[in-house]
């Protein structure tokens, strides 16, 4: 399957790598392919630079956002959240349509330093929002409770014993996500109803940075126990 992956960062470099591994045809897509290849220092994570990381996986093409949605079959928003909005609109309304979008994005707010807040919670979600403002979309929430090694590779956590949520209004678009994440080793996946249930997900964002920082690392994951 062709599927575009918006957004440069660790996030969407591990599901493009992933993606690909697993036999799709991947496009990693980014506002400004020329300045995000030319760049040579670390990322704010001290990540290497994305051209390191590129030349490393020669079978992924990059390029705008608009070129990966359009010949893409379904697309990822990997992009920081409070740019996601803007970042599928460069990707456009119509090369969206009708299309699975996956929305792993939080709305975290960093303007006030640590830990961030969230740009939206309560009566709305990000999730909600990229609905609304692309309501041709089959948009489907996950994946925005961990890190990216454990988005790719559950079983770096307690042999993969944890659970995974999902969100969206279109059952079909659910189960083939579902799917997807069977096929990365999700096995405890969690549909938690229709895109309004994305406040919940999101809304777990300030214990997870909490969590990050009283354990020293962040590799762990929430297990519903039932």
């Amino acid at each position: 399957m062709q599927i575009a992956v918006l957004g440069t960062g660790p996030v969407g470099q591990s599901l493009a790598a992933k993606l690909a591994s697993l036999g799709h045809q991947v496009t990693i897509g980014t506002r400004d392919v020329e300045a995000t290849m030319g760049r040579t220092e670390p990322d704010s994570f001290g990540n290497p630079p994305f051209s390191e990381w590129a030349a490393q996986h020669t079978n992924i093409a990059v390029a705008t956002f608009a070129e990966a949605a359009a010949g893409a079959a379904w697309v990822v928003n990997a992009t920081n959240g409070a740019g996601s909005i803007a970042a599928l609109e460069a990707a456009g309304e119509t090369s969206l349509a009708g299309k699975v979008l996956v929305d792993v994005a939080n709305p975290l707010d960093f303007s006030q330093g640590m830990p961030p807040a969230l740009l939206v919670s309560n009566t709305d979600s990000l999730g909600e929002q990229i609905q609304r403002r692309f309501p041709d979309a089959r948009v489907v929430k996950t994946f925005n409770t961990m890190n990216a090694y454990l988005m790719v590779d559950p079983t770096l956590v307690a042999g993969g014993d944890h659970t995974v949520f999902v969100s969206g209004d279109d059952q079909d678009a659910k189960a083939a996500v579902t799917e997807l994440l069977e096929s990365f080793g999700w096995s405890d996946i969690v549909d938690l109803g229709d895109i309004t249930t994305a406040r919940g997900s999101e809304m777990l964002l300030p214990i997870w940075v909490r969590l990050w920082s009283a354990l020293g690392n962040p590799m762990f994951q929430f297990k519903i126990a039932r």
